[in-house]
């Protein structure tokens, strides 16, 4: 533990916020349009958005332009957390299997993948519960942070703040696990192949495949996740979905198998250049002479 580098837990926080901020109103949309459509909740049985674009158009319309970033300061301490840990735990899990990244092979790199993911998001629930909170009601929720933060709390309980947790992490396992192997095996074989060097293009390649692998295998367990952390459990209400297979379950008999892969698009277009930004800027930070 004395031989602990520091640099991926900072770098990797640093880069997570960077990019948190640059694609935040891609996330808001996903939210809305996962949240939407369901027959289970009176809250958001309407279906007020047709698409990215259209969510994208009629928040800034009708809630303004400042609606865009409902939910950002939640959002920028989970990824101050959430992010620092991610990446800090998984680069040094690494170091504990192989010594050099041209050892490490996929097995290796999804099962730090998959812990790292776990650790992370666990720790850092409560502030994506604020987040989706308030996304998902923008301007009709009041108040800061904090103060949404102990209404909570003061409503719902501990629990509350942990809603979905088991959820969040499986989806975090899935991401995780996915993305960052994906992003390392790219980045290593374009490198190896002679193809490449470690530049900005590869940095570019490896990050976009490694956010479409990552949509692709995460969007149902996000839906779900979305949903149960959306809702609120106060007594004498009935809860909607009592976990991740329910949920899966329940949506798709109601609301047909695509309904799993709602808010793809905003999913995806969020994760191919949230990954862009995060490893352009974190293969930067790496840079630095210190």
């Amino acid at each position: 533990m004395s031989n602990l580098n520091w640099k991926p837990f900072l770098y990797g926080g640093l880069a997570s916020i960077v990019a948190e901020f640059g694609t935040f109103p891609i996330d808001l949309t996903k939210t809305r349009l996962q949240v939407q459509g369901q027959t289970a909740d009176a809250h958001y049985t309407q279906i007020r958005y047709k698409g990215m674009f259209h969510a994208l158009l009629r928040i800034g319309r009708e809630e303004g332009i400042l609606a865009l970033y409902s939910g950002i300061s939640p959002a920028l301490l989970r990824q101050a957390s959430y992010g620092t840990i991610k990446i800090g735990t998984y680069q040094t899990m690494k170091r504990l299997f192989v010594s050099r990244p041209e050892d490490e092979t996929m097995i290796i790199n999804v099962f730090c993948g998959v812990v790292s993911g776990v650790i992370s998001s666990a720790i850092a629930n409560p502030t994506d519960v604020l987040k989706i909170r308030m996304q998902a009601q923008g301007s009709v929720i009041q108040g800061s942070m904090i103060a949404n933060f102990l209404d909570i709390y003061h409503q719902e309980g501990t629990r509350g703040l942990w809603r979905g947790v088991l959820l969040t992490a499986q989806r975090a396992a899935i991401v995780v696990g996915v993305e960052l192997p994906v992003y390392d095996i790219t980045k290593k074989h374009l490198i190896l192949s002679g193809l490449m060097g470690d530049t900005v293009y590869t940095h570019f390649i490896s990050s976009f495949t490694c956010g479409l692998a990552g949509a692709l295998a995460s969007n149902p367990v996000d839906v779900v996740r979305t949903r149960m952390m959306n809702q609120r459990v106060i007594a004498g209400n009935q809860v909607i979905y009592k976990g991740t297979l329910d949920g899966l379950l329940q949506i798709w008999k109601s609301e047909g198998f695509f309904a799993l892969y709602k808010g793809f698009w905003p999913n995806w277009l969020r994760l191919g250049p949230w990954n862009i930004i995060f490893f352009i800027t974190y293969e930067q930070l790496k840079k630095l002479p210190f």
